[in-house]
């Protein structure tokens, strides 16, 4: 058992790890972050001669390390109204208060859209990941396993938007509308689209109609910090109110990493095993818990085709869209082996054909 597909190195972000001086987009965002950073960095024993970019992000949100006389912190730079840090402040106070490992909000700005946050270290799950061995690989995906039950029991749900039929159907239509038509220039017909229609509506309907929980929304090796303890949590700002199978769905068939599908359903159970002693509403067939997670992965896989494609077309972020032949993979494995979505392959081949001519095995 092993990684069968590994990441692919995103130019993006290797520019954001780069030791260059930190550029802004005007001087206005500048002075206000000068201001801001001057008064806080007493506070906290900042040495603002090192702050250097920590990561990226797929939105208009970065991330800047500066070291402190204790330790290094994390200022989020998200400027207004292009983003809004509440959410994110609102969600680590939930998650935080479950026990979970996120980063602790040292100091807000939220009407500039500044923090600074703890550090939770350097190394990504995802980084982790490509090296470990198949047994390093196994603990750190039972501890990120154990972390998803303790976030599905311990962030209450009624405090997050909802993930509902709408939202979930504005979503897969980001495929229909971002991949199909603007990045493969495609123009479905009309059966074509009442195909697609049908589909997606199975799906949005199934995970609408599934037990709802507090949903990370991108519970993936990206975003989980292998820390002590381990993991460490990210990028919870976007969280909803959803299906029980999206996170898990979403930590199996990871947009950078794929599994053998032996390793897939292994930690499928023992997450299906934990979520069940814990009191989550899980199905008692394990079978039928496993399509709920097949289905829901599907859903997800194809919204977030659809953003990768936009992120490319609309927002010159071209390194995301190189892992849509993975996401082809997905799709195309999921649509064959349910007679119900057999609909989806003909409208999926002629894009997936480009996939596989990219090397990529389904």
């Amino acid at each position: 058992m092993k990684i069968i597909h590994e990441a692919t190195v995103m130019a993006d972000d290797a520019d954001a790890r780069s030791p260059a001086a930190i550029a802004w987009p005007d001087a206005a965002r500048r002075a206000a972050f000068e201001r801001w950073a001057g008064a806080v960095a007493p506070r906290h024993g900042l040495d603002l001669g090192t702050l250097a970019p920590a990561s990226a992000d797929a939105s208009f949100r970065r991330y800047l390390r500066v070291a402190g006389e204790q330790a290094s912190c994390i200022v989020m730079d998200a400027p207004p109204p292009l983003e809004d840090v509440r959410p994110f402040v609102e969600v680590a106070a939930l998650a935080a208060a479950a026990g979970l490992h996120v980063p602790r909000v040292l100091e807000a700005d939220l009407a500039q859209g500044f923090l600074l946050l703890s550090d939770l270290g350097t190394e990504s799950y995802l980084d982790a990941l490509q090296r470990a061995t198949p047994a390093e690989a196994d603990r750190l995906m039972r501890d990120a396993i154990a972390a998803l039950v303790r976030w599905q029991t311990g962030v209450p749900a009624a405090a997050l938007p909802p993930m509902d039929a709408t939202v979930l159907q504005g979503e897969i239509d980001l495929f229909a509308d971002w991949c199909v038509a603007r990045r493969f220039g495609i123009r479905w017909s009309d059966g074509q689209r009442a195909l697609w229609q049908h589909a997606s509506g199975l799906l949005v309907a199934h995970a609408a109609a599934q037990p709802q929980v507090a949903v990370h929304a991108d519970w993936m090796p990206r975003n989980l910090m292998h820390s002590d303890p381990n993991p460490g949590i990210l990028d919870f700002q976007d969280a909803m109110r959803g299906p029980l199978a999206h996170d898990i769905a979403s930590l199996l068939r990871d947009a950078f990493v794929s599994w053998d599908e032996e390793r897939e359903i292994d930690w499928a159970v023992r997450w299906w095993d934990a979520a069940r002693r814990a009191g989550l509403p899980v199905t008692a067939d394990f079978g039928a818990q496993w399509q709920a997670i097949e289905w829901t992965g599907l859903l997800r896989h194809l919204r977030v085709m659809g953003i990768f494609s936009r992120l490319e077309q609309r927002d010159g972020k071209p390194g995301y869209a190189r892992d849509l032949p993975r996401f082809f993979g997905y799709a195309t494995k999921v649509a064959l082996r349910y007679r119900p979505l057999a609909a989806l392959l003909p409208l999926l081949e002629p894009m997936s054909g480009a996939a596989l001519q990219a090397g990529f095995t389904f």
